[in-house]
């Protein structure tokens, strides 16, 4: 029984005997008044006192949870309320909260419920931010690697390849692994083949502290500090193969995957039957090469954020065909990695080579796999030797930005070399019968101009051709004497195309190395001119067959070549009505042939020769991608290299006309109708809808081309991550 007592101006009340002030009467009524609305759910799912339930699901112990919460209490009490009433003794620190609906991470801890926008209907899953993901790696190998799946791609890349000792990963990304549309789905097609578990120390992405997690037993503390790859570290080197122990011994020795060697990742493994190749897929068109490319990962989203589920596979390749400072001395995994890549490439014809190249490939691979499988003992007398001469002969092949760069003297920079001879000039047209007609061309700066004769060079040019912008195609045939070269030079309403054609491997690698430098705007001036030349003279070389007509292979030797699984299923269908057996007897004589020109080169150069080779084919480096440009009837290709854009022909992929990021103002999306607007400094601006691909991925990779050419060689080793973000995100 309560009672009011007034005493001159103030108020006391009495409850139960006892005396309360006005204050802590009123207190004492509030209190009764919510422990009476405690327990009291309204209509709409909250309770009486203003908390509600959140549900949420802990993925680890396959538990749903409720917590009594308001829309004020910050994430992190949210997670520090679940594990009391969990009352599980477990490290949750590696944990984090996710909105299914929303397709978000909700890692600002100190942000509220109501800041989040979460309300009663949401439903948070409480999970571990790194989990397992099955790597297929360039070679195609899988390993199960732990991924930070809360991390945007960019990073949980960059901790991948430092994992694996890969030198800058801003050039490799994850891809969705592609279906073949012929044949049915698998239930497991991973299973195939058992992924190998990495052991041994992986990068907690997102720690500036080398935070290292476990998979599976590590012996011993013979695990260094990530940072491996300072390019002021010295290197020491394999005795079998040259490729540097320090790197790789601190990530993989003591570990089962080394199997003893620990350079595993920079081992080439031989195909073992051409079955494997039968049950990979291949793109038939180039239509199909667009599809493949629909697959890349948005760099600036989370895994979670795009469906990737744990232990998912993923393909990690080298998304970007600008390597940049590939140094044999430190990139051992990187060359060897780069090195499958381009060999399935090739293999599965992802790009387009000739016969006689495709000897010259399966020559390359022939000779690096006798070297990988050689024994140590005939491999240690002349390793140190092998390595001096690697650095020798290695050190002018880089391969930069721009193609490579030399340490030669850089010549007389007060004139520019010209080229002056008679080269036979074609102007292709439709229903045209005319062929090649000979003229004396001068070549200068970047201008070819074509005059009748020598002796009417001081006069007016016939034809001339400025031929910066222009798209240079080589059209080689070794053994038909063919040195041509494919110019199509853009003008106001497309392309222009001029063939030119030399008599000789010297003349051409001189007049080819001029128009690709011309193309980029630079002049024979330009310090990697000599390399160019040297580049393409020893790709002809390559390509030379054993020119003594006596050379008969032994049968004892070809059958230690494995043909079939040598080169792509198009070069074998070719002897599709002979018999098996003279199939390979055959196509493994012209393999030996083709050796002969590789046969002395260590390991190392083997691998860089390919790389090399590989990029000198005319369709490297271009990813296509289906778009409708404004203005065009039908879809076309938009194909995106390191320093162009090219509109291509869909059905024969022919380049109708190209534009070079140099001369490039600024690029923009319409999010909302998804096109692509890129405007230039002295030409209309080009304007494309993305076709079965959102328009991000195509934006991405004009960024991330942007992005790559402002690395140097006097910059650390840290990559710019917000500079990457601003120029492929688009919104961030």
């Amino acid at each position: 029984m309560a009672r009011t007592r007034v005493t001159g101006l103030h108020f006391s009340y009495q409850l139960n005997g006892t005396m309360f002030n006005i204050g802590q009467f009123f207190l004492i009524v509030m209190i009764c008044v919510r422990m009476a609305l405690d327990g009291i759910r309204m209509p709409d799912g909250c309770y009486a006192d203003g908390t509600w339930e959140l549900k949420m699901h802990v993925t680890d112990l396959h538990r749903d949870v409720s917590l009594r919460v308001t829309g004020e209490i910050h994430v992190g009490g949210v997670m520090l309320k679940l594990a009391e009433k969990l009352d599980v003794k477990k490290d949750w620190s590696d944990h984090a909260l996710w909105w299914e609906k929303k397709k978000t991470w909700l890692l600002k801890t100190h942000w509220t419920l109501d800041k989040y926008g979460i309300q009663a209907d949401a439903r948070l899953l409480f999970t571990p931010q790194h989990k397992l993901l099955r790597l297929q790696l360039p070679n195609m190998k899988h390993m199960k690697v732990k991924v930070n799946f809360s991390d945007r791609v960019f990073k949980a890349v960059s901790d991948i390849c430092k994992t694996f000792n890969i030198r800058h990963p801003e050039e490799a990304s994850l891809l969705r692994k592609p279906r073949d549309p012929k044949k049915k789905k698998k239930k497991l097609e991973e299973a195939e083949e058992e992924a190998l578990e990495l052991e041994g120390p992986l990068l907690t992405p997102g720690s500036g502290t080398s935070e290292i997690i476990y998979i599976g037993p590590v012996k011993g503390s013979i695990y260094s500090s990530p940072g491996l790859y300072s390019k002021t570290m010295t290197p020491t080197y394999d005795s079998r193969d040259g490729s540097p122990l320090s790197p790789t011994t601190a990530w993989f020795g003591d570990s089962p995957l080394s199997e003893g060697n620990p350079s595993i990742l920079a081992v080439s493994q031989p195909i073992s039957s051409p079955d494997i190749l039968a049950k990979l897929y291949k793109p038939q068109s180039l239509l199909d090469k667009a599809k493949i490319n629909q697959g890349w990962m948005d760099s600036s989203r989370s895994l979670m954020e795009q469906d990737v589920k744990e232990n998912e596979v993923l393909l990690l390749r080298f998304k970007y065909h600008s390597f940049f400072d590939l140094n044999p001395k430190y990139d051992a995994i990187r060359v060897n990695q780069l090195y499958e890549q381009a060999k399935w490439a090739i293999l599965l014809e992802e790009i387009e080579c000739t016969e006689e190249e495709m000897m010259m490939f399966a020559a390359l691979q022939y000779h690096i796999n006798k070297l990988s499988i050689m024994s140590s003992d005939n491999h240690m007398n002349n390793s140190e030797k092998e390595v001096d001469e690697v650095d020798a002969a290695l050190s002018d092949l880089e391969i930069t930005l721009e193609g490579g760069k030399t340490s030669n003297t850089l010549g007389d920079i007060t004139s520019i070399p010209e080229l002056a001879d008679y080269v036979k000039v074609f102007k292709p047209k439709k229903l045209t019968l005319k062929g090649y007609k000979q003229y004396w061309c001068t070549f200068k700066d970047i201008t070819i101009s074509c005059y009748k004769s020598k002796e009417e060079a001081h006069g007016t040019p016939s034809l001339q051709m400025n031929l910066r912008g222009c798209e240079v195609t080589p059209d080689v045939n070794i053994s038909a004497q063919k040195f041509n070269i494919k110019l199509l030079i853009p003008v106001a309403d497309g392309m222009n195309e001029i063939w030119l054609r030399c008599d000789a491997e010297k003349q051409y690698a001189h007049w080819m190395a001029a128009c690709r430098l011309a193309s980029k705007g630079k002049t024979m001036a330009d310090s990697s001119y000599n390399l160019e030349v040297h580049n393409i003279l020893s790709f002809l070389k390559m390509q030379h067959m054993n020119p003594d007509p006596q050379f008969i292979a032994e049968p004892a030797v070809t059958n230690d070549i494995n043909s079939e699984c040598l080169v792509s299923p198009r070069y074998l269908k070719k002897y599709k009505n002979k018999q098996p057996g003279y199939i390979r007897d055959l196509i493994s004589a012209r393999i030996l042939e083709a050796h002969q020109n590789v046969a002395q080169m260590s390991l190392i150069e083997a691998k860089m020769r390919f790389i090399q080779a590989w990029q000198s084919l005319p369709e490297f480096g271009i990813t296509h991608f289906l778009a409708k440009f404004q203005g065009g009837k039908r879809d076309e290709l938009i194909g995106i290299t390191y320093n162009r854009l090219i509109r291509m022909d869909a059905n024969t992929g022919d380049a109708i006309k190209t534009w070079r990021f140099a001369n490039m103002k600024q690029w923009n999306v319409n999010w909302e109708i998804k096109m692509v607007t890129v405007e230039f400094a002295d030409e209309p601006s080009l304007a494309f809808i993305c076709a079965e691909v959102d328009c991000k991925v195509v934006h991405e990779f004009i960024g991330g081309y942007i992005f790559l050419s402002t690395r140097a060689k006097d910059q650390n080793e840290s990559l710019d991550e917000e500079m990457f973000y601003k120029l492929t995100s688009g919104w961030v």
